[in-house]
């Protein structure tokens, strides 16, 4: 059935040896055979037009109690974890920054950046005590760069702070809601995780079944 699919190279990892995961009426997911990632191969993304006008119904707001709710679980163990008076980035802050709003109401050093709502690329050759990527990393169309620039940006001990939906079991993929969003193009386990910080030979904490701290050494 799949003999003339042309197998794509795992995003983060560059493994050529992938398997297809899973098909649907839309796309196609692949896992890697190495880092466990599952992605979507890049001839099925939405054009960069196609993206952002879905981020544009986005309606998050810093004036949101119940979004505030949500981003909290990334703040709280991220502000247990970093003195205050720490300078932070929030990668992806999206057409409503708010992640970045609540460090500084707390006392924090805070810089944004986002390819569609605040293209700061000076931001992106500072170092930082700390990052946060909230509902992020799943877009990214080359995560395996974008991760390693995050991860040099840090600084010794700096923590890297990731909230994602993790993978589901191949039984209750097929129903999982997160991978029907178009702009949703590459999805982390716990398994890939775990390859990601053997690599970087960083230390990790899974806070939630969608937040991870992962602290440079």
């Amino acid at each position: 059935m799949f003999e003339n699919i042309m197998i794509p190279v795992c995003p983060l990892c560059n493994n050529k040896k992938n398997n297809l995961f899973y098909q649907d009426k839309n796309r196609d997911y692949w896992k890697c055979a190495v880092c466990q990632l599952l992605f979507v191969p890049p001839d099925q993304f939405l054009s960069l037009e196609e993206e952002k006008a879905r981020y544009d119904l986005h309606r998050n707001s810093p004036n949101d109690p119940e979004y505030r709710r949500f981003l909290s679980r990334l703040f709280d163990p991220m502000q247990q974890r970093v003195a205050q008076g720490s300078k932070g980035l929030d990668f992806g802050s999206g057409p409503g920054p708010t992640l970045s709003a609540m460090f500084v109401e707390a006392g924090y050093e805070m810089k944004i950046y986002d390819p569609f709502y605040a293209q700061n690329p000076e931001v992106l050759n500072e170092k930082y005590d700390f990052i946060t990527t909230s509902e992020v990393v799943e877009h990214l169309h080359h995560p395996g760069q974008e991760l390693t620039r995050l991860r040099q940006m840090l600084k010794p001990n700096g923590y890297l702070g990731i909230m994602t939906k993790m993978v589901p079991s191949k039984e209750a993929f097929g129903r999982w809601y997160y991978k029907n969003d178009p702009t949703h193009v590459c999805f982390f386990s716990k398994d890939t995780f775990l390859w990601l910080i053997d690599k970087w030979e960083a230390k990790i904490e899974f806070m939630d079944n969608d937040v991870v701290l992962i602290k440079m050494v």
